[in-house]
């Protein structure tokens, strides 16, 4: 399995020049049955890091192009009269497949943003007073621009701790944007790529992520990270217990992609940055990678 993952990988480095960081992390965050947010200015790759990774892993794959006058209902479904029956029939939203785009989920109002909470957390929808179950798997990325650019709602907390990460794709090295420019157009390429993972492959990997080994000694590293959030002037709020548990299951998921069946310090300080920068702020309510190099300086691995 670990040889197709590689695979997944090397294929999505050739469409997303230079992000061999970011796409292991996009991976790791699917296999480890989170959600993934995707913050950078327009033209960066988060639409085509999606794609591409639905296209290797064989998911089914729906757009939602987040406007301000989306409505809750475009998201997840509506009931329709049929009048050769005589009875409302349900129309399931594109929030009904396996990788869901929330294309500049911050353009949309707090309503049409809370229409993915339920999904999200529980892997179903309620509409109309009848819960209706999603694919499994089930992965939802966001994209969002920055914040201070006009026409954006910010996420609420509550939302953003729907996210097992965040990332930002930054723009490519000299290198890499050369590529990018003397090579294929990069829709040219998507539409040849086929599927590596299988579904029952892909649920396989998922299952055996809670099952790598994390000693106690990690699980006393994680806990002092945690700690030092809810003691420290420096942060607002601490980090919940679901921050926690997202920050094993992501090293668990970072550990497996390198092969091992036990996770070391070194995982969890990867994968620190993308699972708790979008939880942490300031007492002036500001993000930012200072307050994770603060932990990593701060937080003794032993």
């Amino acid at each position: 399995m670990h040889t197709k993952l590689n695979h997944c990988i090397n294929i999505i480095n050739k469409v997303l020049l230079g992000k061999d960081l970011q796409v292991r992390l996009a991976i790791a965050c699917l296999l480890a049955k989170g959600h993934l947010l995707l913050e950078d200015l327009p033209g960066m790759g988060k639409t085509t890091l999606s794609q591409v990774l639905a296209k290797v892993m064989g998911l089914s794959f729906q757009r939602i192009q987040f406007t301000s006058d989306l409505l809750p209902g475009d998201i997840l479904g509506t009931s329709v009269f049929d009048k050769n029956s005589g009875e409302f029939v349900f129309h399931p939203g594109p929030v009904f497949v396996e990788l869901v785009l929330a294309d500049e989920i911050n353009r949309a109002t707090p309503k049409s943003q809370s229409a993915l909470l339920e999904a999200m957390e529980e892997g179903q929808v309620t509409i109309e007073g009848m819960t209706r179950p999603l694919p499994d798997p089930f992965f939802v990325i966001a994209t969002q621009n920055p914040s201070n650019q006009g026409g954006t709602f910010s996420l609420p907390d509550s939302q953003l701790d729907r996210f097992l990460m965040r990332l930002s794709l930054g723009y490519p090295t000299s290198m890499a944007e050369k590529a990018l420019l003397m090579g294929k157009s990069r829709r040219d390429i998507l539409p040849k790529i086929v599927p590596i993972l299988t579904h029952d492959e892909l649920k396989r990997v998922q299952a055996l992520i809670p099952e790598i080994k994390a000693s106690e000694a990690i699980i006393d590293y994680i806990l002092r990270i945690v700690s030092l959030t809810r003691v420290d002037n420096t942060f607002s709020e601490g980090l919940s217990p679901r921050a926690s548990l997202g920050l094993l299951a992501a090293s668990k998921a970072w550990a497996y992609l390198a092969g091992r069946d036990y996770v070391i310090p070194e995982d969890i300080q990867t994968v620190l940055p993308a699972v708790v920068g979008h939880r942490l702020h300031d007492q002036i309510g500001q993000h930012g990678g200072a307050l994770v190099q603060k932990i990593l300086t701060n937080v003794s691995v032993i």
